[in-house]
């Protein structure tokens, strides 16, 4: 009896044991958090995702897959159910996409958002509303691969071609050429540098000279630049109001004026005299040749004109009395 009692006090011991071992497991992985139902629907493969799968939002754990099955509303296509934490800012521009972890091949949901709009995505348990799920980069290298296979296959046929033989010979013409081509370079340089040292020496002469020209130029400028400014001076003065200019101005048109007054006042005046001294000129004339024909006409006057030849009242003049 004692045996049994024993045993039962083991069993007892044991259940109980097993009991709180479960209890402190259930209350240490509870979870409380409050998650809202999102859909993701795509057409390329979801491999290595599975359920309970961990759900990222900008690599943050915000919620785990629910359930991976066909979508009954788009032929073809692979529904993901996905909880989601209810404090997840998902707006409408939200996507989703399938990423994996490292090596193991263990794929997960990655959340993002551009920030291409503000508004809300609304929660419904009911009807969930989804979320588009974007190709993946191996999904868009699965793509692209065939592409990728022929460009690679057609690069290879080129390196193929550029490596046949009359190529490779080509190219060993041209690495020879090209080898001559240093070579004289190589010697042309020496050359070059043999007949150059004579100038290289004389350049810092060449540059200290050009430095005294340059020096001279500038105090040339400078003395340029001062008669200038005087030159500009002498300008303005010359142009300033009340200047000579000005002064030379109106002596100019005092002048004109003064020429016009004697043509139009004067000058007929002159002219007027002239005449006047020309006609008592004449008249003078015509009394010196009286008085030379007829001097006695200043003591006696002109008197009556002797009739002449065959003129009334002529006589002739007496005969001389004394005899020779």
């Amino acid at each position: 009896m004692e045996n049994k009692a024993h045993a039962m006090a083991a069993g007892v011991f044991v259940l109980g044991l097993v009991a709180v071992l479960v209890a402190l497991v259930v209350w240490l992985t509870r979870d409380d958090t409050v998650r809202n139902i999102y859909e993701l629907s795509t057409r390329d493969p979801v491999s290595g995702l599975q359920p309970q799968a961990m759900v990222r939002y900008r690599g943050i754990a915000v919620g785990k897959v629910a359930s991976i099955d066909f979508d009954p509303k788009v032929k073809g296509n692979v529904r993901v159910r996905i909880t989601v934490d209810e404090r997840v800012p998902l707006t409408t521009s939200t996507f989703a996409t399938l990423s994996y972890q490292g090596v193991t091949g263990l794929a997960f949901i990655a959340l993002d958002d551009k920030g291409e709009s503000q508004v809300a995505l609304t929660p419904d348990n009911q009807n969930p509303p989804r979320i588009p799920l974007k190709p993946s980069l191996l999904s868009q290298l699965q793509d692209r691969g065939e592409a990728i296979i022929g460009r690679v296959e057609e690069a290879t046929k080129r390196i193929n071609t550029l490596l046949a033989e009359d190529n490779q010979k080509r190219i060993a013409d041209t690495l020879e050429n090209i080898s001559q081509a240093a070579a004289s370079a190589n010697q042309l340089t020496k050359s070059l540098e043999t007949n150059l040292s004579p100038t290289l020496k004389a350049l810092p002469q060449l540059v200290d000279r050009t430095k005294e020209t340059m020096v001279s130029v500038k105090g040339a400028a400078g003395d340029v630049s001062r008669v200038a400014k005087n030159l500009n001076n002498t300008v303005v003065r010359l142009n300033a109001q009340d200047g000579p200019i000005d002064r030379l101005g109106d002596g100019t048109k005092s002048l004109s004026q003064a020429v016009e007054s004697f043509n139009n006042a004067t000058l007929p005046r002159l002219n007027r005299v002239a005449d006047d001294t020309s006609r008592a000129v004449r008249r003078l004339g015509r009394a010196a040749d009286n008085i030379n024909d007829n001097p006695q006409s200043l003591l006696f006057g002109s008197g009556g004109v002797v009739a002449g030849p065959g003129e009334p009242g002529f006589a002739s003049p007496a005969a001389s009395s004394a005899q020779p």
